[in-house]
């Protein structure tokens, strides 16, 4: 840590590296020794700033959890706020706006950013770049992931950088106003980006599906019974995440979705969107769902057996042998997500048949890591102990690797295999 000319450490100092050299570990460990979260460089530019220019929505929570300012302006006169909605990134504006400073925020600085987002949003991430650098060269896009779970295209001219989130940025400024966005404009919205994965699409959905009312229900039902395979798409995932995101004790709408999409799971054609519909059945418990899904076992688009793996009801004291069947054939697919998917089903599943711990004994080979990961969890929840020499035969995990902790059932398995 820098100290400053009466040698006590300099946090501030300190925190600015540690903000340019993306150290999250370094970030939080300053904030809790008391630096200032508003600390600027020699300057001016507050410590947001950098974290946003780099994309670090780790680093901005950060901040914004220990009470930085996303109005305090720079040199330039530009607010971190600003900055993060000209970077386009979604994650950006949400970290920078984390709940513990929007209090903070007036409301003309947040219709400020609104109509910003809005502008780029209707100019176009691409012209309105040449509009700002003046460049007439070649832009370059690529995608990229904005967040854990969401991605946008970035794309880059003379110098300057942006991703295509703006949408996605208007909807959480409005929603931040309590501005009541129209369905119809979500939807607008969605479809400039109809991929389900990209952060516009997803923001529209996730707003959504947290009203709960009979007007945002039923124009969702009339989408997902519709001719167009997006609109049905768009509409099959706001009702299933309607029902997924409702922790109230009477979830009104269970009952509607549950039967809309048996009946859509087997008149549906296009397979993104029965692959979200067989998504949403298997989030209820209901005979009815393993009936629905086995049909489409085989189906030619790994996302529709996908998520058949993943869907068979794990509570039943035992898979029906059509069900076994269909989990043994899916351990055996071509794609390593549905092995895996598969895999999980059956670890987590009531059944202990033996050919389904011999299905994944087999996966202990797999050419897939997460697959072995997989099968080694599963073989320890069914006391199996050939989890054991697989577990010592998983090569290292890479860095920032998923879902490490399913290895912990190796242990809790050797503790119950020797307790006395």
């Amino acid at each position: 840590m820098k100290k400053n000319t009466t040698g006590v450490p300099d946090t501030d100092s300190s925190l600015m590296t540690a903000v340019r050299a993306g150290d999250a570990g370094a970030v939080e460990y300053l904030l809790r020794a008391g630096a200032d979260p508003d600390a600027c460089d020699g300057n001016g530019t507050p410590a947001l700033c950098p974290a946003i220019e780099a994309y670090d929505a780790a680093v901005a929570r950060l901040l914004a959890e220990h009470g930085a300012d996303p109005v305090r302006t720079g040199p330039d006169g530009t607010s971190p706020l600003r900055r993060a909605v000209d970077s386009g990134s979604p994650a950006m504006v949400e970290a920078v706006l984390h709940d513990t400073g929007r209090l903070r925020h007036h409301e003309a600085e947040l219709l400020e950013a609104r109509d910003l987002a809005g502008h780029w949003y209707g100019t176009g991430v691409e012209a309105e770049l040449r509009r700002r650098t003046g460049a007439r060269d070649a832009v370059t896009r690529i995608r990229v992931e904005d967040d854990e779970f969401d991605e946008a295209d970035e794309y880059a001219l003379g110098g300057a950088t942006a991703r295509d989130g703006h949408a996605a940025i208007l909807t959480h400024l409005e929603a931040t106003l309590g501005i009541r966005t129209p369905f119809g404009e979500l939807l607008e919205r969605a479809m400039a980006h109809p991929d389900q994965q990209h952060a516009v699409w997803t923001s529209s959905t996730l707003l959504l599906s947290h009203r709960r009312d009979r007007e945002t229900w039923d124009a969702a039902v009339a989408l997902c019974t519709g001719p167009d395979p997006v609109h049905r798409l768009f509409g099959a995932e706001v009702l299933r995440l309607t029902h997924l995101f409702d922790e109230s004790d009477e979830d009104r709408f269970a009952g509607p979705v549950l039967e809309l999409f048996l009946d859509r799971s087997a008149r549906e054609r296009d397979a993104a969107v029965l692959a979200e519909v067989l998504t949403g059945l298997a989030e209820h418990t209901d005979p009815r769902g393993d009936a629905a899904l086995l049909p489409h076992a085989a189906h030619p688009d790994r996302r529709v057996r996908h998520a058949v793996a993943f869907g068979f009801d794990r509570g039943v004291p035992a898979f029906a042998p059509a069900v076994r069947k269909a989990l043994l054939d899916l351990m055996a697919d071509p794609d390593a997500d549905v092995r895996q998917g598969a895999c999980r089903t059956v670890a987590d599943g009531r059944d202990r048949a033996p050919e389904l711990a011999d299905a994944m004994a087999v996966l202990l080979d797999d050419g897939s890591r997460p697959v072995r990961v997989a099968a080694v969890h599963g073989l320890a929840r069914h006391d199996d102990g050939r989890c054991v020499e697989g577990a010592h035969r998983l090569p290292p995990a890479p860095p920032g690797t998923p879902y490490e902790y399913d290895l912990d059932e190796v242990w809790r398995y050797e503790l119950r295999r020797d307790a006395p």
